[in-house]
């Protein structure tokens, strides 16, 4: 099977948040084809380059979301800086403004959009006419920043029933606006819809919503490609939690907002299979529109073999000693997490806390840090056993990659209890490896952890340092519950959040989508002489496994396919890459092994008689053939 990955931010490069666990996937499932889009954000994260691919990523094209126009535009692009005649030029007035004006106007402004529908259908189709338009003539980034587009918007804003917030927008506004609209549909622009590209994938997996799900979009559109969107992190809820720092104004966020929601929504919509990662994006995709029958939550996968040595030790750590571990951050919430360790030293003196950080990535966080660390200091002062000691203090902030902290399983090998202090918190990985670890852990109740910890954890509300510290006195003073949470911890996260249980999910995935909604192709069931090709798409032809005979470059079996010409020289190999800068050039990314060629099909070779090529085989044309059954109806 040939997956296109669209990726935003992420795999290949070696920095972003879907790297990870896109790489095992890819890695994990060795008898698929991989093709990779890849849309980055920063001229830092291209600068940071890729990870190490493995060989079944054929492909790999890339293009940015930032930057000016004119830096990207003579790679990916296609034709985008050509001016429109005055027929493009109408017919994107005509596209752009239907978008704008979903965009700026209430659900409840539109006559059929009781539930919303009315601007749901109205921005979609803004958004595929521009695709169209992009498509057939290109030229569409042009035109979103040319005054057309500001003029538009412009009238849009101040038609009746528009949104409160977008009633102030003054033209820097819209400006600003048309800027971002810009850079969040550059996809359309691009120059990956053809036979050649996302046309010749049979599945396209988006690693989040918005921008990185539009070329899936599009390729359903103009190929019928299914697609799969999977989310570890609601990319709506990501941007609702960003816009509120970014430096524009109310009417350009009420805007963004907006935007947003209806391609959040458009893509829930046209997805095939929606996958969260938990209880708690699956309700952010239902509470978004997402329909219930599409959604299969997918656990991320975690690599066990990393923790065995710990969980199978035996040795249940410091029984004195409670672990944090992660980043430095506000939404960490160290402070409630210092006071409840206040609490916890009045009743067990001999405690200790050890705050495992992982690199300070940016100003806030180093500051919130030193506030931590000032804070540990004035509620816990160096304490000296005599006069001639060295006071030591009870909290200590250690760098993970230090002397007392070379890994992150050095880590939690020492902690007796594992302590999760957050007041926002997505999946949270950190509990799942202490988990893995076989430790008992005490976290508050946000985000997914009730689901990941279910009743092997201690569960408190956020923002409650009494709870806190009640529940870690609890463990503390019971070794026999810990050990017996500890195992249940280290059980459950066997069962539910490995690397082998989230590739098994996708393989099931792939094979459910293909079947269900095959790809067909005029050229893959056509022979050179314009006559269909009996049994062109075999059921077995969509089973993972190098002896079905299914190549990069198609589906016909050997024993199907027409007789091609003998050739002596070199078969040109290897699979390519195509740059965002220069797109004609390709360069290969790893060499194809000799188990990814299309089989032969020996059973059929072991029956041909001598002289076959000579043999003349009289044939009646077929009607169609069902590729999920393998049954063909008409006479051969």
């Amino acid at each position: 099977m040939r997956i296109g990955l669209l990726t935003e931010g992420g795999y290949p490069y070696a920095t972003g948040e879907s790297r990870l666990w896109c790489d095992r996937l890819v890695r994990g499932l060795a008898r698929h084809d991989f093709d990779v889009y890849a849309l980055s954000r920063s001229a830092r994260q291209e600068d940071a380059g890729w990870i190490p691919l493995p060989p079944q990523v054929r492909r790999v094209r890339t293009a940015p979301l930032w930057g000016p126009q004119e830096d990207w535009l003579g790679g990916s692009g296609r034709h985008a800086v050509r001016a429109y005649g005055r027929r493009e030029r109408r017919r994107f007035t005509t596209c752009f403004a239907e978008l704008a004006t979903a965009v700026c106007r209430t659900p409840d402004a539109v006559p059929d959009a009781g539930t919303g529908t009315g601007c749901a259908t109205a921005f979609a189709d803004g958004l595929y006419g521009l695709a169209d338009l992009a498509r057939e003539h290109g030229g569409l980034a042009a035109a979103l920043r040319s005054e057309t587009a500001v003029r538009v918007l412009e009238s849009a804003c101040r038609a009746g029933g528009v949104r409160r917030g977008v009633h102030g927008a003054t033209l820097p506004d819209h400006l600003a606006f048309a800027d971002r609209v810009e850079r969040a549909l550059r996809p359309l622009s691009l120059d990956w819809y053809g036979e050649d590209g996302l046309g010749a994938v049979d599945l396209c997996h988006a690693a989040s919503g918005g921008s990185a799900a539009l070329p899936g979009l599009l390729a359903k559109r103009f190929f019928g490609v299914p697609l799969l969107v999977t989310e570890y992190g609601v990319h709506l809820r990501t941007h609702y939690l960003t816009v509120a720092d970014a430096p524009v104004s109310a009417p350009v966020r009420t805007l963004l907002a907006a935007f947003q929601n209806l391609l959040t929504a458009e893509v829930y919509r046209r997805a095939d299979v929606l996958t969260p990662g938990n209880t708690h994006a699956r309700r952010w995709q239902e509470r978004c529109g997402a329909d219930r029958a599409k959604l299969r939550t997918v656990h991320p996968g975690m690599a066990a073999d990393r923790f065995a040595a710990v969980g199978e030790s035996g040795d249940g750590g410091d029984p004195r000693t409670l672990v944090w571990v992660g980043r430095i951050e506000p939404a960490k919430d160290l402070v409630g997490l210092l006071h409840a360790f206040a609490e916890v030293r009045r009743e067990e003196p001999a405690a200790r806390l050890r705050i495992v950080c992982a690199p300070v990535r940016d100003a806030e966080s180093a500051t919130y840090r030193t506030h931590c660390e000032a804070l540990a200091a004035q509620l816990f002062p160096d304490e000296a056993a005599d006069a001639h000691t060295v006071g030591d203090n009870p909290v200590s902030f250690e760098d993970l990659g230090g002397p007392y902290a070379p890994d992150v399983t050095d880590a939690y090998a020492g902690a007796g209890v594992v302590v999760l202090s957050s007041v926002v918190e997505g999946f949270p990985v950190g509990l799942v490896e202490a988990m893995l670890c076989g430790r008992a852990t005490v976290s508050t109740d946000v985000g997914a952890v009730v689901e990941a910890v279910g009743g092997t954890g201690l569960v408190v509300p956020p923002r409650n340092p009494r709870a806190l510290a009640d529940a870690c006195l609890a463990l503390l003073r019971d070794p026999a519950r810990r050990e017996r949470l500890g195992a249940a911890a280290r059980a459950r996260a066997l069962e539910l959040f490995t690397v082998e249980q989230n590739v098994a999910a996708f393989r099931g995935i792939y094979l459910e989508l293909i079947s269900r909604a095959p790809v067909h192709r005029e050229a893959d069931a056509v022979g050179a002489d314009g006559e269909p090709l009996p049994f062109a798409h075999p059921a077995e032809a969509y089973v993972a496994g190098h002896w079905t005979g299914r190549g990069p470059g198609g589906g016909t079996p050997a024993w199907a396919a027409a007789p091609q010409p003998v050739s002596t020289g070199p078969a040109p190999g290897g699979p390519v890459l195509a740059g965002a800068q220069a797109p004609a050039a390709e360069a290969p990314v790893a060499d194809v092994p000799a188990a990814a060629a299309p089989a032969t099909d020996t059973a059929a070779a072991a029956h041909e008689p001598a002289g076959g090529a000579g043999l003349v085989v009289a044939s009646l044309p077929v009607a169609a053939s069902f590729p999920v059954a393998g049954r063909v109806d008409g006479h051969v």
